[in-house]
């Protein structure tokens, strides 16, 4: 009996030990993997456009490229295969054949929308960020289906020095299902697409998002490198809407809350997007504050009756509740007709010029504010690899010496005071390079 007993109490000490063993192993993995998985957020964090992803990759090798949609929801997905994005359609994508990929993580990730007659307005903003950029660009295209082709014939038959400079993705329309009617219908037409560029472009950590009427004077690093100026609150940066609150639209006429005293106008919005995937946002709707995908469309439903600009009305309330986490740069990034058509009333753009125009309201296709589209014709009309000296320049200060008869006319040399610096700087890099 003594020997059974001894037999059994070796056993339990052995069962007790083993488990023991099992235990501390199970804990020093999850342990591992947290640390692993910590570390890679941090990386993607720290690490501008797509520069997390590849680190990422790396460290989850098992993962392979595949389109997730509804239909291959995550249980249906190969043993080899990791999920992604798969609360979204399958957006289109087309990469150019002149994509430089050992570029791809480097540079300026800029997007853009275009819906409708906006193929060549877009191409010109395309071309002025191109003209002027020294880094790599990046541009993330997002069009209606039947623009497409037309898009990457066009970007294609740009020089081949001058496509090395920038790779491209087209993606499609793409919205949440069960209310894309009426987030297409919004405002004009796509045009709240911006809204979900942090959902859709997951692997991206920061973004520059422009209207297809914008038109850069200044290398896009310039306003990329207001991202080092972001404090540890700030996740997106925008101009106001108005200087001169006698002339606002928003204190006067808006019927929702809005940013600051005048608005803030989204036609140029630069964003740490994975900051904006991370954030919970303080809301009038309820007590318990929201992620970014949580909070549009209640936004949208409580106020869908009074508002009047759409997706950046929404992006005023956001921050009006959210104050701090917007960083306001001035208005010569994000120049529009409404600071001169009563006279000047950007101060920074009179000591320092213009960066970027921004010609809202159509004026770069009809005479109402002949100085803006001066300026477009010019960049739009300038043959790749003339001297811009004499083929952009010169013939755009002709133009716009016609145009002194309206109050944005006057001030047209704003228009060209960084255009000329842009000018010089690229020439003296051909000439060294020559």
């Amino acid at each position: 009996m003594r020997c059974y007993l001894h037999a059994f109490l070796l056993c339990m000490v052995f069962t007790f030990f083993s488990l023991l063993y099992v235990f501390n192993q199970l804990a020093s993995t999850l342990e591992d993997r947290d640390r692993s998985s910590h570390d890679t957020g941090n990386l993607l964090r720290k690490m501008p456009g797509l520069a997390g992803r590849r680190d990422r990759e790396e460290t989850l090798d098992r993962c392979k490229s595949l389109s997730v949609s509804y239909w291959n929801p995550y249980w249906r997905l190969p043993a080899d295969v990791c999920g992604v994005n798969c609360l979204w359609e399958p957006s289109f994508r087309e990469r150019s054949g002149s994509a430089v990929k050992e570029r791809r993580d480097e540079g300026s990730h800029l997007a853009v929308v275009a819906c409708g007659p906006r193929l060549e307005e877009t191409l010109t903003m395309l071309k002025s960020a191109v003209l002027f950029s020294k880094n790599p660009l990046n541009f993330y295209i997002f069009a209606e289906d039947n623009l497409h082709d037309s898009f990457r014939n066009a970007l294609d038959s740009w020089p081949r020095t001058v496509q090395k400079k920038f790779n491209f993705t087209i993606y499609s329309i793409s919205f949440p299902r069960d209310n894309a009617n009426e987030w297409k219908k919004l405002f004009k037409p796509c045009a709240s697409q911006r809204l979900f560029l942090p959902l859709i472009l997951k692997e991206v950590d920061s973004l520059l998002y422009v209207d297809t009427d914008i038109l850069f004077l200044q290398p896009v690093e310039e306003i990329w490198a207001l991202l080092t100026r972001f404090n540890a609150s700030h996740l997106a940066a925008m101009a106001p809407e108005h200087e001169e609150p006698r002339i606002g639209w928003y204190n006067r006429f808006a019927r929702h809350p809005y940013y600051g005293k005048t608005g803030i106008n989204s036609g140029v919005m630069l964003m740490n997007m994975t900051r904006l995937r991370e954030k919970f946002f303080k809301n009038d709707m309820t007590t318990v504050a929201l992620r970014w995908e949580e909070i549009l469309m209640p936004l949208l439903q409580k106020y869908k009756l009074n508002i009047t600009w759409g997706d950046q009305d929404l992006l005023n309330i956001i921050f009006h509740q959210n104050p701090e986490s917007l960083y306001v740069f001035p208005c010569q990034w994000n120049y529009r007709p409404d600071h001169c058509i009563y006279g000047s009333n950007c101060q920074q753009a009179d000591q320092e010029g213009v960066f970027i125009l921004h010609g809202n309201r159509g004026v770069y296709h009809d005479n109402k504010q002949p100085a803006f589209r001066a300026v477009y014709e010019a960049i739009q009309k300038y043959p790749f690899g003339e001297n811009m000296e004499t083929s952009l320049l010169q013939p755009l200060e002709a133009a716009l010496q016609t145009t002194t008869h309206t109050y944005c006319g006057r001030a047209s040399h704003l228009f060209t005071k960084r255009l000329k610096q842009s000018i010089v700087s690229v020439q003296q890099d051909a000439t060294q390079r020559g």
